[in-house]
Order: C-alpha cells, then structure tokens, then sequence
C-alpha cells in the first residue's frame, strides 16, 4: 500500500515570495543561518482592533493587507473614516460614538459641508471614542460610499493595492497605506479634496479610524480565507503596532542561480 503524506502549503495561496531560499540552494543556505549568516529583517504587519457594543477583538496580524468591505461586491460600504488623536482631557466618561454620531448628523448631512466646516471652523465639535481604556478625539472624519477600503504594509503594497492606484513603498518601511476602493463622490467644489482624502499614507504611531455604517461588512485578512464579520456601529482601529515579522531574506542584487528571474 502506497504510504501518503499530508501537505504543509498550499501553493494555491502562496508562491513563495518572500522566501530567502529555494530547493536549489537550501542545503549550503541552511547551515549558512545556523551559524550566524543570512539577512534577518523585519516586516511591518497591521494591527486591526474591532469596537463592538460590548467587547473589543484584536485581530491577528496581516502581513499584507486588510480589505474591509460588504461582504457582497455589488453593495456600497458606508463608513466614516478618520484619524485618532489621544484626549488628553479624556479622564471622564466619554460620550459614546453612537451619540455623537447622532448629535453631529446634521454638521455631516453630505461630505462637502463635512470638508468646509472642518476646514473653516478653528474648533469644530470632534468626535471621541475609547480604546482599550484610552480616550481619542477622531479628527478629519469624512463619510465614505465606497466599494471599501483597502489598508496595506509594505509587503503588501506591490499587490492589490498598487493595482488598486496606490504606491509601492520599500519593503523596510514602517508605514502603512489606505486607499478607498471606488470612491464614490458627487461633482461639487470639494469633489478633488474628498478624492485626496480617500487614499494616504499613516505614518509612524499613526492611528486610522473606521465606523462601519453599513448593515453587514467584513474585514478580510490577507486574502478571503480569514475573515471577521463587522455590523453597523462597529469601530476599527487599525495601526501598525503588531509585533513585526522577523524572516530571513535575500540579500539586495542577491536571486537563484538556477531562476535568475525569482
């Protein structure tokens, strides 16, 4: 009887990318690491935080990039989005985000007064929400009809993202890079703004804001195997303070003598 071994990969969702080594240099590349050798760096992975009614979920690292979207890609995603500030007043009870999105429903009833009224306003009512204990001003907040968002690291950048529009950025960066997929905007004097707006890149200690205003949504973690389901009135954080991947790569110039092109 023919003995059977199970698979540890799946080449369906995976190539092999980021691997230092193949099957053509393994052997002499191994015992190269075990004593000291080989380019150890890091790679930057997203930190995704989901704010429910009554809970608060880290998800696991992403490597790559997160969509988060409706689930079916014929129905808008309707989010707010927008970047947290820590309030150093905030040591009282905060308002709640369902309150203040309520209170500020009419100041946000169609995105361009949304862009002039922050614009023009020295001190415009912010929004505040809290995060593991933490309270935060949400700053430049824009109502988003979109396909939804795209977020991605470095590693992740020369994928779905620069395929989207977005910019490859170097492999050892920090940074992370959002880009609302199919933005949807009305022809008005802040219709080039709002577009400006719908695309960036989050710096270092930078925190991106999500509040999900859609009925059903997903986040979707390095592709569609992974998931975790968002419903209307859920808040994501989303920073690039996951532990980093540690991996050994190539060094710069450095490809298979057998693949000159892998």
């Amino acid at each position: 009887m023919a003995s059977t071994t199970t698979k540890q990969t799946d080449e369906r969702r995976s190539h092999g990318a980021l691997c230092a080594y193949t099957s053509n240099n393994i052997e002499t590349a191994f015992e190269h690491v075990l004593y000291g050798g080989g380019n150890l760096c890091n790679r930057t992975r997203i930190q995704c935080t989901v704010k429910s009614t009554f809970s608060e979920t880290r998800l696991c690292p992403a490597l790559n990039d997160l969509l988060i979207s409706h689930p079916s890609p014929a129905s808008v995603s309707r989010f707010g989005m927008g970047f947290l500030v820590p309030n150093v007043e905030g040591n009282g009870v905060e308002p709640s985000m369902d309150e203040n999105y309520e209170s500020n429903q009419e100041e946000e009833h169609n995105l361009s007064e949304v862009l002039t009224s922050r614009k023009d306003d020295p001190t415009p009512q912010a929004y505040r929400t809290r995060f593991g204990g933490t309270s935060y001003e949400i700053k430049q907040n824009v109502n988003v009809w979109s396909s939804g968002l795209w977020v991605s690291t470095a590693t992740g950048s020369t994928a779905a993202m620069v395929s989207a529009g977005g910019q490859p950025l170097r492999h050892d960066s920090s940074q992370l890079q959002y880009l609302v997929r199919e933005h949807m905007v009305e022809q008005h004097k802040c219709a080039i703004e709002a577009r400006e707006r719908g695309m960036g890149i989050l710096e270092d200690g930078g925190q991106l804001h999500i509040r999900w205003n859609s009925n059903a949504g997903a986040i979707f973690i390095d592709g569609a195997h992974l998931y975790h389901d968002i419903v209307l009135g859920d808040e994501i954080l989303i920073n690039a303070e996951a532990p980093p991947l540690k991996l050994f790569m190539r060094e710069l110039g450095e490809t298979d003598p057998e693949n000159p092109g892998i």
